[in-house]
């Protein structure tokens, strides 16, 4: 056949008679012709390639977004070729018809049947992953192309070079071989034999090549790194017995192909294509652990060199540099480091009406921790991500949770070694990116904007954007950032050459577009627009703040790590007599000033105690402080605190001070410090909760402001113009505790007697302002931080005015309850000396601060979540808490529940559960009153979860002695169907109080009617409305119902509108209708009757309804 160019691609070549062999020779020819860099032999089809032609090679391949994409495209073709089960036998009678029998080693080796097969075949889409499609490499895998010139070695004993069937006689995992795990084998060798090229060690692949090259075993492979290897041999497998024969030094040419440099034939195969070497070691490298020192050599006498560095010597130089850079800075606030838990947290839509969408609120017993920490964070957005895309995943917590902390120890374990998956991270506080100037590009972001800029050549940033699958970049503190709620919404992201703004290069990763395939880590508070922006994270987090145990246990390291072990017990007993301070300490930021406080007072003596309130905690660290402060010191640096907290900062520059003396004094006592690889220049306030309180110092001593302007920043009540912004949100509470504690033991303490005196005039306008609040009034949230600002005040008559006020029943749906606000909210109802119903659904309240307001005598009824409450009767129960176990059951009530989630049927089955057990128990006896008591059941779950929910519903439904109104029917459609109605239909005679049945909108057809109509004579006594609402019922369903309707003596409506009957049955219901004197309405319009009929039906009887 006369050979040519041949047009079309893949597929074309598969149904073409071509011989591949002949087409891989002439595009060789062809493409070795048009290359002037290939150095070719007099031979016209061999050709050679040095170590460093090799080097560059695969150099040149690791950074080639077309050879990427081209391992991605034969991915896809595979999936296309093999997805049709009846060209599956033909697919693989092409690829052997091709290669020749003669060549496929299966049939000519002698090895287990599995390694046999698998090495026989490309594999099969049964055997591929699942999501083969959109599968890329991790890293573009180690391919030979070209011929291989090497040199003799003197002494071969010392490689790991082995006989081809005693390499196969060893069972490989998965198909694949790990070099390091193979047993060394001593073999002759001469002056000229084979010797081995030093690759990066990973799972050894067997190419299996065209019958004209000679025989020989090559192998390329390297101990201690992590690329693939790859054994090429050639000819026929020789015995387990046999040893390789010598062979020369030159390895004549493999076919190359348009994936790879040196070829442009359409047709000529990739590694991807061999028919022996599966697709999967070829085409990816992921979950392979790389170790970052360089390659060694083969030891080797007189021998030139054949070492391969993985990266460039100034890349391992950055990389080096790097690791030294986070793995210096401290594990925590002096040196102490508590891991919290962090949960897995989604968004919501705040309500029905709105499109926002804040932070969900899930139940205690809800939450799902990250078992895995760390590593499951970062691997959260990997699973469902589509290959080189952009992988969001964001940190959330309120102040003083240890965010900041949390993105140091990701840099760590970095430094450390322990996330392999990514060569380089970089960590930038977002408060340096709030530059102007529009001349920035992505190389300024990754080295220059940090806190400490990094020196790294041109040839770093190239190899970071060849690989940016490879980059972790950490935003910390991304609520600092200027307009970050549009990031989402600008027309594009740049192009990584082209200078722009800081703002632009931030929306250009948002919208992956810049950087694409790397893994963005954000850390940021929950509040306000930022949760908007970060709707599309792939993956969102939250850190749930110390637990009780973390709390005593950060508070005895740092007893310990202080030198003052014989302060440990001493200062726990402190904590535990402040409950405020101890809820407090679920912060770690607080948990630390608690432990500093208890340090400095237990140097004086015995008698230490610590402050009751939030207020008094700082000001006895600031007070000592303040004692040998420059005049007028302490004001300034309040000053700036709010000024910064204005402009959303808590970091400053050393030039911002008003003096020297001012600076000098507030580094040297802890007030600001350097932030860890921050520049000389710029400093920043320890916490957050410190800066609140200074900017509150700074309200309470000022006379820039206006006294009647001081409400607003408490920040209890909305303004339509010019809303205060809340960004300082500690403020509040600190400002009232200034405002209206004692002056000896507040303000005097910290700026003496005349700065008290100056307040009078602030304290009346806000007491003014609080005692004409009404709690009733005030949303959920709002009643709580009026409960907190009440409580640091320690003002006897605000206190009573707010406790007095507060309203029966208390509402918290959907609102956070942290254990502070579980403390507050406690001592209220206590004050408030009446009795009190609690609705703690949706608060993801603690069981400790649940348990303590179930205890409560003024509480006498209370809703939670189900799993929440059932949770704390058995704990209570284990602990032997009996007293307050039977208050928690007799105070518990589901009155009414609705049915949402699958979840919901789940907890209303254990909670049924828990009766039965307790029924069945010599020590109790009785129904649990949430059970006993529930009158309304509603049934929401919608087409998809109601049927599959509906069964588990039915088992439990007789439980309910006292049910009232059951209502199935739902906006979205349960669709319980007939099945579901012959399931309920069984309930009925234990259904003695039912009064309410609905059952619209369930496709319910004439067999569901029929079914229900044989039921429904046991519910004749009690049964008073029935609804059968938008179903499917036919004229034989109405005449079912029709034939019940005079045994119902209860019934007084019944609605079928909206159903299929014809006029027959309308006919039929409306005669049965008039031997029923107890019905006062049916409503039966439906348009499939003539309206005449209808109007004809109702003129005979005024109790149809046709609305």
């Amino acid at each position: 056949m006369e050979l040519g160019p041949l047009e079309g691609g893949y597929l074309e070549l598969l149904n073409s008679d071509a011989d591949p062999l002949c087409l891989y020779h002439f595009y060789d020819q062809m493409d070795l012709a048009g290359e002037e860099e290939i150095e070719l032999y007099s031979e016209p089809d061999t050709d050679t390639i040095n170590c460093d032609q090799f080097s560059r090679l695969l150099c040149d391949m690791e950074g080639d977004e077309e050879t990427r994409e081209a391992y991605a495209n034969i991915a896809e073709l595979d999936q296309y070729v093999f997805q049709d089960s009846q060209l599956e036998g033909l697919s693989k009678d092409i690829f052997i018809e091709h290669i020749g029998p003669d060549e496929v080693i299966g049939e000519s080796m002698e090895m287990p049947a599995e390694v046999g097969q698998k090495s026989q075949k490309r594999p099969f889409p049964e055997e591929l992953p699942a999501d083969l499609k959109h599968w890329k490499p991790a890293e573009p895998p180690t391919v030979v192309t070209g011929s291989l010139l090497v040199g003799p070695v003197s002494d071969c004993s010392t490689l790991p070079c082995l006989p081809l069937p005693a390499l196969f006689n060893q069972e490989p995992a998965s198909g694949q071989m790990r070099l390091e795990k193979t047993d060394q084998i001593p073999m002759p060798f001469s002056s000229s034999s084979l010797s081995c090229l030093n690759l990066p060690e990973g799972p050894i692949q067997f190419v299996p090549t065209i019958s004209t090259l000679p025989h020989g075993l090559w192998q390329i492979s390297e101990a201690g790194t992590g690329v693939s290897s790859i054994f090429i041999y050639h000819g026929e497998v020789p015995q387990a017995s046999q040893v390789p024969p010598p062979s020369g030094f030159t390895v004549h040419g493999l076919p190359t192909s348009p994936d790879r440099p040196g070829s442009t034939s359409p047709f000529a195969p990739s590694a991807t294509d061999l028919p022996s070497m599966p697709e999967p070691a070829l085409t990816s490298r992921a979950n392979m652990t790389e170790h970052k020192t360089s390659p060694t050599q083969c030891p080797a006498a007189g021998e030139v060199s054949n070492k391969l560095p993985k990266w460039p010597e100034p890349v391992e130089q950055f990389y080096r540099s790097l690791q030294d850079t986070y793995g210096a800075e401290p594990a925590g606030p002096d040196g102490i480091l508590v891991e919290v838990d962090l949960v897995q947290a989604r968004l919501e839509r705040s309500s029905s009406k709105s499109l926002e969408r804040e932070l969900a609120t899930p139940d205690w017993a809800e939450r799902q921790l990250a078992q895995g920490g760390l590593a499951e964070v970062l691997l959260a957005a990997k699973e469902h991500r589509r290959p080189r895309e952009t992988r969001v995943i964001a940190v959330l917590g309120k102040a003083g949770q240890g965010k900041s902390y949390w993105a140091g120890a990701v840099s760590r374990a970095w430094a450390c070694g322990r996330l392999p998956q990514y060569d380089f991270v970089f960590s930038v506080p977002c408060h340096c990116l709030n530059r102007p100037g529009d001349a920035y590009g992505l190389q300024d972001l990754l080295f220059s904007l940090g806190p400490q800029p990094l020196v790294a050549a041109d040839e770093v940033f190239s190899h970071i954007l060849k690989r940016p699958d490879r980059v972790l970049l950490i935003l910390d503190g991304f609520e600092e950032l200027e307009a970050q709620d549009g990031f989402l919404h600008s027309t594009c992201g740049p192009a990584p050459a082209e200078p722009c703004s800081l703002r632009g290069l931030l929306a250009g990763l948002f919208q992956k577009k810049l950087l694409r395939g790397c893994t963005l880590l954000l850390t940021a508070r929950p509040r306000g627009r930022l949760v908007q922006s970060l709707s599309k994270a792939d993956a969102l987090f939250e850190l749930s703040g110390f637990s009780m145990e973390q709390a005593q246990a950060y508070v005895m390291r740092y007893f310990e790590s202080s030198g003052m072990t014989e302060h440990q017990d001493r200062a726990l007993t402190l904590l535990r007599d402040r409950p405020l301070l101890l809820s407090h300490s679920h912060s770690p930021t607080l948990c630390r000033a608690v432990c500093q406080l208890s340090e400095a007072l237990l140097e004086l003596g015995e008698d230490a105690k610590l402050p009751s309130t939030l207020t008094g905690l700082y000001v006895g660290l600031l007070g000592r402080a303040a004692l040998d402060s420059p005049p007028g010191a302490l004001a300034e640096l309040a000053k700036l605190a709010w000024e910064l907290g204005r402009r959303h900062q808590s970091t400053l520059q050393e030039d911002q001070f008003p003096s020297a003396d001012v600076r000098t004094w507030a580094m040297a006592k802890g007030l600001v410090q350097h932030p860890p690889r921050a520049a000389e220049s710029e400093l920043a306030f320890p916490s957050f909760l410190l800066q609140c309180f200074l900017g509150a110092l700074w309200l309470a001593l000022s006379g820039e402001i206006k006294d009647k302007e001081l409400p607003q920043y408490l920040a209890l009540t909305p303004r339509k113009k010019r809303p205060y912004d809340n960004w300082l949100e500690g403020v509040p509470r600190f400002l009232a505790g200034l405002i209206f504690q004692p002056p000896a033991r507040c303000l005097g303490a910290l700026l003496g007697p005349s700065a008290a005196a100056s307040v009078d005039r602030k304290q009346k306008v806000l007491a003014r302002y609080l005692k004409r609040l009404q709690p009733g009034t005030l949303r959920a949230r709002q009643l709580l931080e009026l409960l907190h600002c009440a409580h640091e005040a320690e003002e006897a008559g605000i206190w009573q005015h707010v406790v007095q006020e507060l309203p029966g029943r208390l509402s918290f749906l959907g609102t956070r309850l942290t254990p502070p606000d579980a403390h507050v909210l406690g001592k209220a109802l206590e004050a408030a000396g009446q009795d009190f119903s609690l609705d703690l659904r949706s608060t993801g309240i603690c069981p400790s601060g649940l348990g303590s307001l179930v205890g409560l005598s003024c509480v006498t009824r209370f809703r939670a979540a189900l799993s929440d409450t059932v949770a704390l009767w058995e704990s209570l129960q284990q602990h032997g808490e009996t007293k307050l176990l039977q208050a928690a059951e007799e105070k518990f009530t589901i009155e009414p529940f609705k049915a949402k989630s699958l979840k919901d049927v789940e907890d209303l089955g254990k909670l049924v559960q828990t009766q039965r057990t307790r029924s069945s128990s010599e020590d109790t006896a009785g129904e649990l009153p949430a059970v006993r008591d529930l009158k309304k059941l509603e049934f929401a779950l919608g087409p998809v979860s109601g049927p599959q929910a509906f069964p588990k519903l039915v088992r439990i439904l007789t439980a309910f002695s006292s049910l009232q109104h059951l209502d199935l029917d739902a906006l979205s459609e349960n669709k319980i169907g007939d099945e579901g109605v012959s399931q309920l239909s069984a309930t009925f005679p234990q259904l003695k109080s039912l009064e309410t049945l609905n059952l619209s909108q369930n496709n319910i057809t004439d067999l569901g009617a029929y079914k229900l109509a044989e039921a429904l004579p046991s519910l004749a006594a009690s049964l008073l409305r029935l609804s059968l609402y938008n179903n499917c019922i036919c004229d034989v369903g109405a005449e079912s119902l029709a034939r019940v309707l005079p045994d119902m003596v209860s019934l007084r409506v019944m609605d079928v509108q909206y159903n299929k009957f014809t006029a027959a049955g309308a006919q039929q219901l409306a005669a049965s209708l008039r031997r029923c004197p107890h019905v006062e309405t049916l409503a039966m319009w439906t348009p499939t009757i003539p309206f005449s009929v209808q109007e004809h039906l109702q003129q005979q009887d005024s109790r149809i309804s046709l609305r």
